[in-house]
């Protein structure tokens, strides 16, 4: 029998599952390994596997009761995450016709009576950690620009504490690349006056070796400062931190319903985070964390804890998994934390225009298909639409590169221009999605080489997930009866094909700017795009996003007969005739004399 461990994250899943391979001395892959979405370390000798929690769920697809699992531990259940909400549901279920499954829910800070309660009142254990006291300071008054007082601080600390690495916790990749440079800035004028200072940031998009550098042991004499995104906040342990600065800032999805948006927004953490960042300071001596608000916002200010992730994303990957897991009455699935309403009828109502289901609710035959698919369900349509459009080698590479996120193109600060120069010369008409698809085939062209990525700007960490993504859609397309076909530079087949996967993301151009076509709802195209300069009438969108604006990312330019071929079921020929087209009528109106 299998032990199964789940973690929120995917890094955490990879040096979890690697440093418990070095302690019990055996190879990783063999009996510890570790699965994560598109990337498979384990082998039939495998006893502990370590995985994300979306893995877990999918493990479900293949057998409903988790018969060759005798233990599973789900991990940081703190973290609420869409796929542990959902876990906790189905392992409820399994754990009540399955007495023998033993089931562990391991967290650090969490409401313990109300998921004992969830879980048929299953007892409780305290396991004291091995943690050192942590001296907390506040602010006297609040900080205007935080960022700028993280690093004023991290330099007092550095002059006047005694040794030991500092933590600080920012919210993104572009506040940790500012901070950083700021701080390596501020190091070289002070020059020699100060003991050496090691500036590392960490973040998701960092190339994997920049990564590693944080994991090294400080040099005699110096003082590491690693600048982090709440990913160091849980899912990593960095060795020697004493001092943490904890501005009290994260980044937050959320999810509208009503208009389909998702917003990054930076929003204040709450106190379970605020707990969690301090407790870094303790790990192997007594620590102090810096807190950059006051004590009053700490009580009055800061949530008690942060919202669960299902009531804040789309959700048509779950409802899909749910429905071809044969859970048909979704209001009532037992949810820790029930999903607002709206959110499930808005995924609800895309799978039935997507096809995947009938209009009882039920999966249809390509709903299921879709559902073998470990994609998003509009991607996974895309895909089985490359069929009839025989395009399906494109289709493959344009998912793979849209599921590897807005990671493909490096832009270090010192070479702006040149990054753009090598990005304008991907362009080709048509949209972003046909240039991911050319930065891909030159890429391939080039026999996959990293050096080639180094010249064009282009990640190569990123590409080489595309290509392994690539390699498992091509091995499940099998499953789901897609035969491989090419289009030879036919693009118009592969912009229809997206069509058919994306025609719920649409806008026109009118007078006032863009607006999405069913909710009139104002958006714009993101700067970096290819079409930026271009306005064409029709665009589809792979998603909206908010940050200073409403922007649309990886636009494609679409004609809009297109939409009624491959969604008539949505779009009626009325919705789509262009309103400036219509000639007012010849007649000469009457005066007001002649009207009497």
């Amino acid at each position: 029998m299998k032990i199964a461990c789940t973690q929120p994250r995917r890094v955490a899943a990879m040096s979890v599952a690697a440093r418990v391979a070095r302690e019990m001395g055996v190879k990783l892959g063999n009996e510890v390994g570790y699965s994560i979405r598109f990337e498979d370390c384990t082998s039939e000798r495998t006893v502990l596997r370590y995985m994300t929690d979306g893995m877990l769920l999918r493990e479900f697809l293949s057998e409903p009761d988790l018969a060759s699992y005798s233990v599973v531990m789900v991990d940081e259940a703190h973290e609420r995450t869409l796929h542990t909400d959902i876990l906790f549901g189905l392992i409820k279920d399994v754990a009540r016709f399955r007495p023998e499954l033993k089931v562990l829910v391991a967290s650090a800070t969490l409401d313990t009576a109300r998921f004992s309660t969830f879980f048929d009142d299953a007892p409780v254990f305290r396991i004291p950690g091995r943690r050192f006291p942590v001296d907390i300071f506040y602010t006297k008054a609040p900080e205007a620009d935080y960022l700028e007082a993280c690093v004023v601080s991290v330099l007092q600390i550095h002059v006047t504490q005694p040794p030991g690495d500092i933590l600080v916790f920012l919210t993104g990749q572009e506040e940790i690349e500012a901070a950083c440079e700021m701080l390596q800035d501020r190091c070289r004028r002070l020059g020699s006056k100060i003991r050496e200072l090691l500036v590392l940031p960490i973040y998701a998009n960092l190339p994997s070796d920049m990564q590693a550098r944080i994991f090294q042991s400080t040099p005699p004499g110096a003082r590491k400062v690693v600048v982090a995104t709440n990913i160091a906040e849980t899912s990593l342990t960095i060795e020697g931190i004493i001092y943490v600065l904890d501005p009290g800032f994260c980044k937050q999805k959320s999810y509208n319903p009503r208009t389909g948006m998702e917003s990054l927004t930076v929003t204040p953490c709450s106190k379970a985070s605020a707990n969690q960042r301090a407790g870094r300071a303790g790990r192997v001596a007594a620590g102090k964390c810096f807190r950059l608000y006051t004590a009053w916002a700490y009580q009055h200010e800061l949530e008690e804890t942060t919202v669960p992730e299902i009531q804040r994303t789309s959700l048509g990957n779950v409802v899909l998994l749910l429905k071809s897991l044969g859970i048909h009455d979704l209001m009532h699935f037992d949810f820790l934390d029930p999903p607002p309403y709206e959110t499930l009828l808005l995924a609800l109502e895309q799978l039935y225009a997507l096809g995947a289901l009938n209009h009882l609710g039920e999966l249809t035959t390509s709903g299921r298909k879709m559902a073998e698919l470990p994609v998003d369900p509009m991607l996974s349509k895309m895909i089985l639409a490359s069929e009839k459009y025989s395009c399906s080698e494109e289709i493959l590479t344009v998912a793979a590169m849209l599921s590897v996120n807005n990671s493909i193109f490096y832009r270090p600060k010192d070479k702006v221009v040149h990054a753009d120069n090598a990005r304008v010369n991907f362009f080709l008409p048509g949209g972003d999605h046909l240039v991911l698809l050319n930065v891909y085939t030159q890429w391939a062209e080039s026999g996959y080489s990293s050096q080639w990525c180094y010249e064009n700007f282009v990640q190569f960490r990123s590409m080489r997930r595309a290509r392994d993504v690539r390699e498992q859609l091509e091995g499940l397309l099998e499953r789901v009866e897609v035969g491989l076909s090419s289009c030879q530079g036919d693009y118009i087949r592969v912009r229809k094909a997206i069509t058919a996967g994306y025609f719920y993301h649409t806008a026109r151009l009118t007078r006032s700017g863009y607006r999405t076509v069913k909710q009139q709802q104002t958006v714009f195209i993101h700067p970096n795009s290819s079409l930026f300069e271009e306005q064409p009438r029709w665009l589809l969108y792979h998603e909206l996003v908010l940050t200073t604006k409403e922007f649309m990312r990886q636009v494609l330019e679409i004609e809009s007969s297109w939409l009624l071929e491959v969604a008539p079921h949505y779009y009626k020929a009325k919705e789509l005739e262009d309103p400036h087209a219509k000639k007012m009528p010849k007649k000469i109106g009457k005066t007001r004399e002649e009207l009497g």
